[in-house]
């Protein structure tokens, strides 16, 4: 019988007290029997990921539990990744040409936008970019202490959590944005579901980026689940959405590493058999070791930055 391990911690941050969460049925497809992917050191904790023995989808168990989670994206997140609470130059920078990428995705497919909710909004960089272009009202979600007050301070419309959203009465959207955003969701169908059903007007659209499993890191103390291309998309089309177009890219910190996938969507009809993902592990190894050559022979290509 497998060992349910723990996480070890140690003191490199303090906040938050981790109380580890079993995760027994699959994010993806609900199946209960999963098997050990991968474990490593992050920060000082174990992080220990599985693969569902059903459908290939990769998620972090034993994880932080839910109020763990809101409690370390308020205070602690920025301050574990970054070093310090809020914006720096660098991220600021690297922000504004991730929401630049972004837009030049979108805009050849979406010719208007009148309202945008971008979920996990940071300092707001994506929302000035496509409100600029479309001349759209935007609309933010930051549970980030310091990285909403900033984007506040520059006029824009945040809120702590999407609950408030709601409780503000705000209109429906024509476009929701979730960059890196999907990785951190316990449950990203359920979440994707009440976004497609609450805050989604029915001819709107959906803009997803997050991690490549199959050349990305990936494996964080807040990444709760790892996506390859398939994985992604099933997890949509599973929310009701129809997928419309997609890639693999590595902008703006690579010219030759897929470390990122971004997808565009649209409410659709909701899939419940999911199209299994065979040797995910074979597929992680490959690409983890493309990613070696092309960062060897090509560094400067490999790594803008």
């Amino acid at each position: 019988m497998e060992t349910i391990p723990s996480f070890s911690k140690d003191a490199t941050w303090s906040l938050v007290k981790i109380m580890p969460e079993v995760v027994i049925n699959c994010p993806l497809c609900d199946h209960d029997i999963s098997h050990a992917f991968d474990t490593r050191q992050f920060r000082g904790h174990t992080i220990y990921n599985r693969v569902c023995a059903c459908c290939g989808f990769v998620f972090q168990s034993p994880r932080m539990e839910t109020n763990e989670l809101d409690a370390f994206y308020a205070s602690e997140y920025r301050q574990v990744y970054q070093g310090e609470a809020g914006p720096n130059p660098q991220d600021l920078l690297n922000q504004e040409e991730r929401a630049s990428a972004l837009l030049n995705f979108a805009k050849d497919t979406i010719s208007n936008i009148t309202r945008h909710l971008d979920i996990g909004c940071s300092a707001g960089c994506l929302l000035e970019v496509f409100r600029d272009h479309y001349q759209s009202e935007t609309v933010g979600v930051e549970p980030g202490d310091a990285y909403r007050r900033y984007a506040q301070s520059k006029g824009l419309i945040i809120y702590p959590d999407i609950a408030d959203i709601k409780n503000a009465n705000e209109s429906k959207f024509d476009l929701i944005s979730m960059a890196h955003v999907l990785e951190h969701l316990p449950d990203p169908v359920g979440y994707l579901i009440s976004l497609r059903e609450q805050y989604l007007l029915p001819q709107g659209w959906l803009l997803i980026e997050v991690p490549n499993l199959y050349c990305h890191d990936s494996f964080e103390i807040a990444h709760l689940a790892s996506y390859s291309m398939h994985t992604l998309c099933q997890t949509l089309l599973r929310s009701g959405f129809e997928i419309f177009k997609h890639e693999s890219h590595g902008r703006p910190r690579s010219e030759l590493l897929g470390l990122y996938l971004t997808v565009l969507a649209k409410p659709g009809v909701q899939v419940d058999v999911i199209s299994p993902e065979k040797m995910v592990a074979q597929k992680r190894q490959l690409g983890m070791l493309r990613r070696r050559v092309l960062q060897k022979l090509f560094p400067k290509q490999a790594w803008i930055r």
